[in-house]
């Protein structure tokens, strides 16, 4: 069985579901069925969210495993925040500020945090 895809291979729209099979009984409901956010989201995004929630949130634990940057770990749950519709929270110039100092960051995506405001 394969996976749903959210998005049709051809336009990009969105696609639905419009019917349902019960394996067992062979019962079968029609209709429009919405995917959920999840089932939309692309691939890459998709496997990052399954290692993110392995390393249950731990960033360090997501880097080791994907092999990328502390930077590129944010980056990426950024654009997966985004995906889903939801608000990604402001980050504060000291907070920055410590995560230059614990060396999670470079100085340079330090002043771009900072002048973006945000994750």
């Amino acid at each position: 069985m394969g996976k749903v895809i959210g998005k049709c291979p051809v336009c990009g729209g969105r696609v639905y579901i419009s019917e349902l099979r019960c394996e067992d009984c062979g019962t079968k409901v029609s209709g429009r069925f919405e995917l959920d956010r999840l089932s939309q989201l692309p691939e890459d995004l998709y496997k990052f969210l399954l290692v993110f929630l392995e390393a249950r949130g731990n960033i360090k634990e997501v880097e080791r495993k994907l092999k990328v940057s502390y930077p590129t770990v944010k980056n990426r749950l950024s654009q997966l925040l985004k995906a889903l519709d939801m608000e990604v929270p402001p980050i504060s110039p000291s907070e920055v500020i410590d995560m230059l100092e614990r060396g999670e960051i470079t100085a340079e995506e330090a002043v771009r945090l900072i002048k973006e405001g945000r994750r």
